[in-house]
């Protein structure tokens, strides 16, 4: 069963290339430091940048270094059915764990046409499939309702919630199986989210600080809430502050000062402005970081 906590791993570029060196390196870190799982290619991953031919040699390479050592999940999702199912068989065929399957964007479908984009991809493919609510990017909310019906269907097993609506993430943990996983989107709220029932975070605070956003996990999880709460007012500034512009700009921008990648993005993402790379050292300053 999807639970822990995945980091939504960065893609490291250096001169406009996959710095696989960065690569090896940022996956050894999180083999180390009790990342629970690995996301490939998502948001944070920049996966809209990223060419087929160099997403493929990426997942590739990653999945070799990881081995079995930590389940894999890849973002396959696009706003193209025939795309999305094809990505998603070949991420099965790369031997990846899951593929998360963003709501289709720019198109705004209704209800029923996303439950059978959803339906269709889940038929065409066999690889466990976690369905990605994120609103604010896509311009569509997949309801509850949506979910709970794509939830019985066999190989969908789960949704990254990034909608920040609570009540809403709460119905579909009340009206799912208990083997349908909620995984947070939404490292400030994994706290409040877990507390209703959710079973993770996708985490993009993970990139820097993968143990503390495990313990915050497991914490709660095994019953330790105190302890939980804890790490949960402590992570709270900086995850607020690898938000002060666009995901992945911020937290890019933080590792590159820890000195675990070039400070390297793709467009049209920016580097930060310098008033917001001046709060995000001092931030990183506070936290021992830098």
């Amino acid at each position: 069963m999807l639970s822990g906590s995945y980091v939504a791993l960065v893609t490291p570029f250096k001169n406009n290339e996959i710095d696989y060196s960065s690569v090896e390196r940022l996956i050894d870190f999180h083999l180390k430091n009790k990342t629970d799982g690995i996301l490939l290619c998502g948001t944070t991953g920049e996966s809209p940048s990223l060419a087929t031919d160099e997403r493929e040699r990426f997942i590739q390479f990653a999945i070799n270094k990881i081995g079995s050592k930590l389940p894999v999940m890849i973002g396959t999702g696009t706003n193209n059915l025939h795309k999305t199912i094809s990505s998603t068989c070949r991420a099965k065929e790369l031997c990846a764990d899951y593929a998360l399957v963003i709501t289709p964007y720019y198109n705004k479908p209704n209800q029923e046409g996303m439950y059978q984009f959803f339906k269709r991809v889940a038929e065409e493919t066999e690889i466990p499939i976690v369905i990605y609510n994120v609103p604010g990017r896509t311009g569509v909310n997949i309801s509850a309702e949506t979910v709970i019906r794509l939830s019985e269907i066999k190989n969908i097993v789960g949704i990254k919630e990034a909608s920040g609506n609570l009540r809403q993430i709460s119905k579909i943990i009340k009206d799912t199986s208990d083997e349908f996983s909620l995984m947070s989107g939404d490292d400030n709220l994994t706290l409040p989210i877990l507390a209703v029932g959710a079973q993770g975070v996708i985490s993009v605070t993970a990139n820097i600080l993968p143990e503390k956003v495990h313990n915050l996990v497991e914490s709660y999880l095994n019953g330790k809430i105190s302890q939980a709460l804890e790490l949960h007012q402590e992570l709270f500034e900086i995850n607020e502050k690898l938000f002060i512009d666009t995901n992945p700009i911020p937290v890019k921008e933080t590792m590159a000062m820890m000195q675990l990648i070039e400070r390297e993005i793709r467009l049209p993402l920016w580097t930060l402005s310098p008033e917001k790379l001046n709060v995000l050292r001092n931030t990183l300053i506070h936290y021992g970081l830098i």
